[in-house]
Formats: C-alpha cells, sequence, structure tokens
C-alpha cells in the first residue's frame, strides 16, 4: 500500500486575542472566508486586525472598499485602535474604492478591477467590504443578481489560483445561509451578533464552518476595546492532559484549630465553599486563606465583586494582613469584577491572566452572589454551569478555590441561595449564628470533605482584630441547626 503524504496547510495568526483558539489554530492559508453579521458587530475591525498582523513586504493586502464608508472615513477611526500601524497604510497595506466600478459596470466590471489590482500588487490578503452592498447594488435590491454564483465562482478560482487569502464581509440574517450561495462556496464562516438583555448588551461570535480543521463549537463572546476585537473561548471544564496538575499536601486557612478540623487543612487543589449569613465574617476568612498563602510563599489571586479592593485591602491591613506587601512583592493580585454585562468565560479569562502573571496557588473569589449579578442577564440562566466550568478550569491545574457565598438563616433551618451550589465544592464550611442565654454567637462547622475525615463538631468563633478566632465546641448542646440551641446534657 502506497503511503500518500498529507498536503500540509499553514494557519495564519488572526492577531485578534481568542480567535485562534476558536478557529482551531488560525485562518487557513488561502481560504475564502466570510465574515457576517448584523452592522457594528465588528466585522470590519476583526478583519483589519488581520491585516495590520499579517501584512508586511512580501505579503501586501488590498482593501476593497464598496459603497460603504470612504476609505479616509473608515481609516480614521481603525487607527484609534491599538493594532493599527499607520506606516503599513499605503505600503504593505492598501485602499482601493470599487464604488464606480459597481454602479457602471456590474458585476464583471468589479471582477475585472480586482484581478487587475491583485495581478500588478501580487498581493496575498484581499478583503472585499461590503459584499453585500455590491450583491445588493447590482441586484437593485437585497434581491441577489442571477449571475451571481457565476460571479462567485469565477472570485474564489482566480484568489485560489494566485494563492490569496481572502474575505468577504458582509451583512446578512440567519435566513441568507440557506439560500445565498456565497455561504456554499465560502472555506470558512464566522458570524457576528450582538444581542441586547434588559439594559445589557452581549457580543457573541459563532464559527460557522471551517474546512479542514476543527473549530471551537458554540458561541463565544467578545468585545471591542481600546486594543480591537478581543474573544472570550467558551472553556471546558475538562484540562488538557498537558495542563493537568494534581497537587499533594494541605493548605492551611491561616486559621489553626480549623485547620484541624479538616484534619490538616484544605487538600491542594480543592475547591471551597465558604457559606453563612451577612456579617458571619465570611470575607475575613477568605482573606486570612489568601494571606497564609503569601506567608508560605503560595501567591495567590483575589477577585472581588461587591467591594472596590481599595476597601478590601484597607480591611485587611487593619486586622494585621499585610496584602498590600503581598502585591508589591508580586505574591497576589487583586481583581475587580463589577460590570453588569460580564460573560463567565471573561471572567475566567481575566483570573487567568491573572493567575499565570503572579504563578497563583491559591485564588479567593468573594463573593458568588456577587458574581451571579456582575453577569450579563443571558447568562444568569446558566449560573451553575458557569460556575462549574470557572472553578473546575482552575482546580484542573491545581490551583485551590475558596469561594465565598451567603445564605438565608431563620430559626428553623439552614437553606442555600435558590441556585444549589454546592455540589461545586470539594470542602464545604459553614458559619452561622445562633441564640442562646440571651445572646447572639456564631458557630462553624466542616459540612463535607471529599475523601477526607474531618471533625462532625460545630466550634464557637469570634471575629476580631486579628481575624477569626475558634473557641471552644458545642457539644453539649442539642437543636444547633434550629439556631437556638440549648443544654441537652451535662457538658461535663
Amino acid at each position: 500500500m502506497i503511503e500518500r503524504k498529507r498536503v500540509e496547510i499553514r494557519k495564519l495568526p488572526t492577531g485578534v486575542p481568542g480567535l485562534d483558539l476558536v478557529l482551531g489554530g488560525g485562518v487557513p492559508e488561502y481560504s475564502f472566508n466570510l465574515i457576517a453579521g448584523e452592522p457594528g458587530t465588528g466585522k470590519t475591525t476583526l478583519v483589519h486586525q488581520f491585516v495590520f498582523e499579517n501584512a508586511r513586504p512580501g505579503c501586501t493586502a488590498i482593501f476593497f472598499t464598496i459603497l460603504g464608508e470612504p476609505a479616509i472615513k473608515m481609516l480614521r477611526y481603525q487607527q484609534q485602535y491599538g493594532f493599527f500601524d499607520p506606516k503599513k497604510v499605503g505600503t504593505s497595506v492598501r485602499f482601493v474604492n470599487l464604488t464606480d466600478d459597481v454602479v457602471e459596470r456590474g458585476l464583471d466590471g468589479v471582477l475585472e478591477r480586482i484581478v487587475a489590482e491583485v495581478g500588478e500588487s501580487e498581493a496575498k490578503i484581499v478583503v472585499v467590504d461590503s459584499f453585500r452592498s455590491l450583491v445588493g447594488t447590482v441586484g437593485g435590491g437585497d434581491s441577489a443578481p442571477p449571475d451571481l454564483h457565476q460571479f462567485l465562482q469565477r472570485l474564489a478560482i482566480h484568489l485560489t489560483s494566485w494563492e490569496v487569502t481572502s474575505f468577504l464581509i458582509g451583512e446578512y440574517e440567519e435566513a441568507d445561509r440557506r439560500s445565498n450561495a456565497v455561504f456554499t462556496i465560502a472555506d470558512s464562516i464566522v458570524w457576528l451578533s450582538q444581542v441586547p438583555d434588559n439594559n445589557s448588551v452581549v457580543r457573541k461570535i459563532h464559527v460557522v464552518k471551517v474546512r479542514g480543521q476543527g473549530s471551537m463549537p458554540g458561541l463565544h463572546t467578545f468585545r471591542i476595546t481600546d486594543d480591537g476585537v478581543q474573544i472570550f473561548p467558551r472553556l471546558s471544564p475538562a484540562v488538557e492532559e498537558q495542563e493537568r496538575e494534581t497537587r499533594s499536601g494541605r493548605a492551611s486557612t491561616g486559621v489553626r484549630e480549623l485547620d484541624e478540623m479538616m484534619g490538616g487543612g484544605i487538600p491542594s487543589g480543592d475547591s471551597v465553599l465558604l457559606a453563612g449569613p451577612s456579617g458571619s465574617g465570611k470575607s475575613v476568612l477568605a482573606t486570612q486563606f489568601i494571606a497564609e498563602g503569601g506567608k508560605r510563599g503560595e501567591p495567590g489571586v483575589l477577585v472581588v465583586f461587591e467591594e472596590h479592593p481599595k476597601e478590601y485591602l484597607a480591611r485587611a491591613e487593619a486586622l494585621g494582613f499585610p496584602l498590600l506587601r503581598m502585591i508589591q512583592e508580586g505574591l497576589l493580585e487583586a481583581l475587580y469584577l463589577r460590570p453588569l454585562d460580564l460573560s463567565p468565560d471573561e471572567t475566567l479569562y481575566e483570573i487567568r491572566q491573572a493567575v499565570d502573571r503572579v504563578g497563583a496557588r491559591r485564588v479567593v473569589i468573594d463573593s458568588i452572589s456577587g458574581f451571579e449579578l456582575a453577569l450579563a442577564p443571558t447568562f444568569r440562566a446558566d449560573f451553575r454551569e458557569s460556575l462549574y466550568r470557572l472553578v473546575g478550569a482552575l482546580t484542573g491545574v491545581g490551583i485551590t478555590v475558596l469561594t465565598t457565598m451567603e445564605i438565608m438563616q431563620d430559626s428553623s433551618e439552614l437553606r442555600f441561595t435558590p441556585n444549589v451550589v454546592s455540589f461545586l465544592a470539594d470542602v464545604l464550611v459553614m458559619l452561622r449564628y445562633y441564640e442562646a442565654e440571651g445572646g447572639i454567637g456564631r458557630a462553624i462547622m466542616v459540612a463535607k470533605m471529599r475523601g477526607s475525615q474531618h471533625s462532625k463538631a460545630y466550634r464557637e468563633y469570634e471575629i476580631t482584630n486579628r481575624g477569626v478566632e475558634l473557641g471552644g465546641d458545642l457539644d453539649g448542646y442539642s437543636g444547633r441547626i434550629s439556631g437556638a440551641p440549648h443544654l441537652s446534657r451535662d457538658p461535663r
């Protein structure tokens, strides 16, 4: 049997953070690509990033504009982005307006002009913006001209024979996917959209197809920033085998008695859920956990949703936890994620970037309730799944994660928030108030630890000027869950 050598297709970097991963490695060289979506979704900006990333002497790019905004107006705005390189304009990147060719000579005239310009410049990247405008003008409206399919075939053959990587940009609707010839001929189709939900707008990107390589399925969120388009891939909680890390040992909470209740501390790489009512000391205990990591040379990331880091850090300093010094020494990064239109993948991206910058072994998310409120409404319906992917992606690489969550407590039961998320935790620590002898006290218990023995006792604790300090247990009391325990026997 004769073994045939497989043709290797080079993949060109897009210059758009996150997009190479979604595409399956980049844009296939010499491919015929369609960038589609509604007006204002960032199609032109995304293609400009690709052009300025790849254009150089010997690999020139031609950007054809048709009945859209004049090139000088487009460049006036595009040059505001960080990726724009004015030195390339007119040399490695050329702009050609095809309006006169479209109006005077139709599709044949457009094709002749494109062929002439590309042949003369020997361009390796060709962009037509907007292809939908071209079709609408020649067809006399929204209907496609009868010779459109032939035009596309001829254009694709020319571009492929010249070994050109090309992009058609157009405003299309979902119905066009079933009837428009360009969707059949294109090697790759990338669809951009923006969805308003209450007072927020979420931008999403969908790679409909890429010939010859496996793209990442699903919808992925993106933002348009001062640096251009940035994609936040919808990451799986499953971690690649080369990234997976199983850590041994225990991570101290910073409270010796609590470590003893856990059998020596938190198993490294586990997720901890610290649940309790308002004012029970969740943030204080989370601060002790992250500060203890600094003492042991374990860098951390502190993710704050409900309070600005300045106030958070000031309170920590007042309790004697030197988080500011940890930041100065590169042992801690504090993130403030408060916008009300975040996506889970954007949140994970920001956390993973901070983790990589400091080499974090510990992450605190304070709190789950704040995280849920910071998400755009469209993502809140899938909040549990989002949280599962967030925590799984961190613990999968050996990071110990502590999250806080506010719970509702009344006199007869202990109830979590409507989102049942305790299944995410390897370790569940519960804080609560109780009434005894005419006063209010606080009690802590380790409700569960996967694969590890732990104390089942309720322990009293106080919040002091040194943080959380544990006292004795409530072993002699019954009715502890009710919040009103009473002595059931002589504790002696």
